[in-house]
């Protein structure tokens, strides 16, 4: 999924340079080796000694892309944002693309990032709303506001909406103003640190501390131990819900997450009855069901819907729409000391 998030930044090559990436330190090596293997060159791999959410890894990046662009003024001789808005094209802009998301439509998704410069050029901290073709309860939802200009195609921000219950989804579906919320985000670097310094000053003052700390290790960066010292938050709490400059963009480009079992069975290749079958299964009269093995056989008989994943610890069986109440097992587990967690 890393590949193919760089992979389909590729349309955009006449915009795009090459990629930062951001990982856990632990991750260097496999990160570095999946890129090569696509051909990927980062301009450089940021590596944080703990994680502390979108936030704070958002605007290392951000320090390192501002910094290296008062370094240099190559992109603006190549006329790269020059013929849209001379002014901006000292102020680099940056794309914001989790390394776990699914795109089935690259073109959509090319097509709203392009929309997404637009607004973002215009000075907003724009995100990408996901049209939602179903009452989903596992994502946040975007509320869109007015357009941002005549004949725009991205709209002001209106509210953030936390996971909602199954009625209240479905209300927002029927009203035709929410989009499910992505995690992909476009700004002007420069942008992002203004608001994360008037929203969230502590995770400013660390973030840009631990960027001047850094230490280049041929490929890696490894940032300061000030980075250690910035609270933990997501851009969504941190910036995006305070800043009065929020735009959206809708995308129908076929996203998803992956974040439940039944999103994975969305996305994967289905037979005939619209079973995923994985590993040493046999289902018989079985209907749009996930079942997977790992250490033994697991038979199952006259499910529809129904996910089951067998593992050397654990079987786990729920109903599809039930997915994202596999949290209330986690929490069980927790609560009982379980050494299944």
């Amino acid at each position: 999924m890393l590949q193919e998030t760089y992979l389909r930044t590729r349309s955009l090559s006449d915009l795009v340079e090459d990629p930062i990436v951001v990982c856990n330190e632990s991750h260097r090596f496999l990160v570095a080796e999946q890129l090569r293997q696509v051909g990927a060159r980062p301009q450089t791999i940021i590596l944080e000694p703990e994680g502390r959410n979108t936030a704070p890894a958002i605007a290392v990046a951000s320090w390192m892309v501002t910094k290296r662009a008062k370094k240099s003024t190559a992109a603006t001789e190549r006329g790269r944002y020059a013929s849209r808005d001379d002014e901006v094209s000292q102020d680099p802009l940056v794309l914001v693309l989790p390394a776990d998301h699914v795109v089935a439509d690259a073109a959509a998704f090319s097509q709203g990032v392009r929309v997404g410069i637009e607004a973002a050029m215009a000075g907003n901290l724009v995100t990408f709303g996901i049209v939602p073709d179903r009452a989903e309860t596992g994502y946040g939802y975007l509320r869109r506001g007015p357009q941002g200009k005549r004949g725009a195609a991205w709209y002001r921000l209106k509210q953030f909406v936390e996971k909602p219950d199954r009625e209240t989804a479905e209300n927002y579906i029927k009203s035709g103003d929410y989009l499910w919320n992505s995690g992909m985000f476009l700004f002007s670097a420069d942008r992002y640190l203004e608001e994360l310094a008037r929203h969230a000053p502590a995770i400013a003052s660390a973030c840009e501390q631990a960027a001047a700390e850094a230490v280049v290790d041929r490929d890696f960066t490894r940032m300061g131990d000030a980075f250690l010292s910035s609270p933990s938050d997501s851009i969504d709490y941190a910036v995006m819900e305070k800043t009065d400059r929020a735009a959206v963009v809708p995308l129908d480009a076929g996203w998803s997450d992956v974040g439940s079992w039944s999103a994975l069975h969305d996305i994967l290749e289905k037979d005939d009855d619209g079973n995923v079958f994985r590993g040493d299964v046999i289902g018989e009269g079985c209907r749009n069901c996930y079942i997977s093995s790992t250490s033994r056989l697991v038979a199952v008989v006259g499910a529809e819907g129904y996910v089951v994943v067998e593992t050397p610890d654990a079987v786990l069986v729920m109903r599809q729409e039930r997915a994202q109440d596999v949290k209330r097992v986690v929490d069980r587990l927790k609560t009982g000391s379980r050494p299944e967690l």
